[in-house]
């Protein structure tokens, strides 16, 4: 299929799955990289409770709560980057 005819299929909702060889797709920055990480006894034990709590893995908990602070981490960063751009003007 040319790529103009995918396009114009796609505009109009046409399912195109059949079209894709979806066995190469991959999603973008979601490649898993396995560290070792070594934790206090009293933080294991609080995350296991967690976990249990909430019903999930202490694996899960442990990248939720990463994410969290990360994505806090970056949304503060880019909130500073504003405020000391706009007090320069």
């Amino acid at each position: 299929m040319k790529a103009k005819d995918f396009e114009q299929a796609f505009d109009e909702g046409a399912d195109l799955t059949a079209s894709l060889d979806l066995s190469k797709a991959r999603r973008v920055l979601q490649a898993q990289k396995r560290v070792n990480v070594d934790f206090p006894t009293w933080m294991i034990d609080s995350l296991d409770r967690e976990a249990s709590k909430l019903g999930v893995t202490r694996q899960s908990v442990i990248k939720v709560w990463l994410a969290e602070r990360l994505e806090a981490s970056a949304s503060n960063r880019a909130f500073q980057r504003i405020n000391t751009n706009n007090g320069n003007r």
